[in-house]
């Protein structure tokens, strides 16, 4: 049976040299479910994620070939284009002429948000709040978004019609 990835990460900034990795959302689909793994913290390292990844067939993410990939691979020094097959869904989207983040082609598409109004902004004072202030329900916050986008790149997948 095939195992499909998703992947989206948080970070503290747009450099990748310069800012965190504060989270690796990934989401392993076998059939009909999805299992949603979140590393942070401590679990941010090479063998953990290709260990949470072992099973997959291909990787799935929105702009990750020019943002979560590099970002990894700055980051983690692991470069998963070169260790899976992977596919960028911004560009099946492009095909379509749905340009613009994740957001904006899922409002297009009718694909639903629990979170309204928290976007990689958000997600980036929620991080500080958590580190800073022990907020721990910022912290829920940041990774319930980060679920959302990992689940709804399987929607959008799907939406899209790839394979």
């Amino acid at each position: 049976m095939k195992c499909r990835a998703y992947l989206d990460i948080e970070t503290t900034g747009l450099s990748r040299y310069d800012c965190e990795l504060t989270v690796i959302g990934i989401g392993l689909e076998k059939g009909t479910e999805i299992q949603i793994i979140q590393l942070i913290e401590d679990d941010l390292y090479e063998q953990r994620l290709m260990k949470v990844l072992e099973c997959a067939d291909e990787i799935y993410t929105y702009n990750g070939s020019r943002f979560d990939l590099p970002f990894i691979r700055t980051q983690l020094g692991v470069d998963l284009s070169q260790c899976f097959k992977h596919r960028d869904l911004m560009y099946d989207c492009w095909r379509y002429d749905l340009k613009g983040g994740l957001k904006v082609v899922e409002r297009k598409l009718g694909i639903e948000r629990q979170l309204k109004g928290v976007d990689g902004y958000v997600a980036v004072q929620l991080w500080w709040d958590y580190v800073n202030n022990g907020n721990f329900d910022s912290l829920q916050m940041l990774l319930a978004y980060n679920a959302e986008d990992v689940a709804n790149l399987r929607v959008l997948r799907k939406k899209l019609g790839v394979r």
